[in-house]
């Protein structure tokens, strides 16, 4: 059976209203929307047609139709228009992502609370995982005998922090001395190397700096592993209960378990793919399938791309939100890039 002009401009009225009103379409308003071109008749056989090649379906419960993943993957590949955001629309970016932060995470994360706030949806954004994480600098700031506190940045800038107790008590006295041999001999380097050089110290140091080094040296070691790993923020969870498509109590749960506690299994892009659409069954997991994602990538520097993407149902308004995050993406690579400079706000961005 062919897919003439005639059933992809059906489809395409019956897929754009769909996203706009969430109720399965009549043959009446497509005949409507057509000008009274083509006739009742032809447009239920075209319908029908539609239905048994796999692009609508047809809920049990009505006589309208609606777009199935096929018919949504059609429309973005060949039917969908190719929308630009507002003047209004890039200068809410601009300002919400406006400000010199010196935190990474506090950009990425504002970042998707921005786009979840635009688009309507849940998003998520990711920091994407550095080759290499090192030591920039240890601070070591005393509590009382038995424990103190290191301060850890890493040389991408991200902190943390950690209360160390010791069985071997430590003077306030002690710690600057033991900050200054860290910041020396253990910052640059991995942290398989921080470990060979903390054993070649073993017969040079006493116990009472011996163990704390281990101690912060151990600390330093997990910050780094956990900053090479991709981290994923996600904001909006909740709008996503707004859909009529996720009322249904069970199929909410698995979504915002999703969202909440599995944010490693959201899709992440490929190396070199700058947008994907993931629509229904083509995403890998399971609390997706009836839902799709947007997701674009932005540079970060330093070997580091990062991530945003939007999770809304699958009659989500593709054009509006693809060209709302390849602006996000755009703006996020100039913030991060040696400008540190947003996208010019025109009426039409492409």
């Amino acid at each position: 059976m062919e897919l003439t002009d005639r059933k992809k401009q059906i489809l395409k009225v019956v897929t754009e209203r769909y996203i706009e009103t969430a109720e399965p379409v009549s043959s009446k308003f497509i005949a409507q929307a057509m000008g009274g071109s083509v006739s009742p008749a032809t447009i239920r056989n075209e319908l029908a047609d539609l239905v048994e090649m796999g692009y609508l379906e047809q809920p049990h419960t009505s006589a309208g139709r609606v777009p199935s993943p096929r018919g949504y993957r059609l429309y973005v590949n060949e039917l969908m228009e190719r929308r630009s955001i507002t003047a209004q629309e890039a200068g809410e970016i601009d300002a919400a992502l406006s400000g010199r932060m010196q935190a990474m995470e506090a950009v990425i994360t504002q970042a998707g609370q921005a786009a979840a706030a635009i688009a309507g949806y849940p998003a998520y954004s990711v920091a994407g995982a550095k080759r290499s994480v090192t030591v920039r600098r240890c601070d070591l700031l005393p509590v009382d005998a038995g424990s103190f506190i290191a301060v850890i940045m890493t040389d991408d800038s991200r902190v943390k922090s950690r209360l160390l107790r010791s069985d071997i008590p430590v003077t306030p006295g002690e710690l600057p001395a033991l900050a200054n041999l860290l910041n020396t001999h253990f910052t640059g380097i991995s942290a398989e190397e921080m470990g060979q050089k903390l054993m070649g110290l073993t017969t040079q140091l006493g116990a009472e700096l011996f163990m704390p080094l281990s101690q912060v040296i151990e600390f330093a070691g997990e910050v780094m592993d956990e900053n090479a790993r991709s981290q994923v923020y996600t904001s909006g969870q909740t709008q996503i209960l707004r859909q009529p498509e996720f009322q249904d109590l069970g199929r909410a749960n698995e979504m915002m378990r999703l969202l909440t506690d599995q944010t490693d299994r959201l899709p992440v892009l490929d190396e070199g793919t700058p947008m994907k659409i993931l629509i229904g069954p083509e995403n890998v997991s399971e609390a997706l399938k009836d839902a799709s994602v947007v997701v674009a990538s932005y540079d970060i520097g330093e070997n580091m791309r990062g991530l945003i993407g939007v999770v809304g149902p699958t009659r989500m308004d593709y054009a509006a939100v693809a060209a709302r995050l390849s602006y996000f993406a755009e703006s996020l690579t100039k913030m991060f890039g040696k400008n540190n400079q947003l996208p010019p706000k025109e009426d039409d961005i492409l």
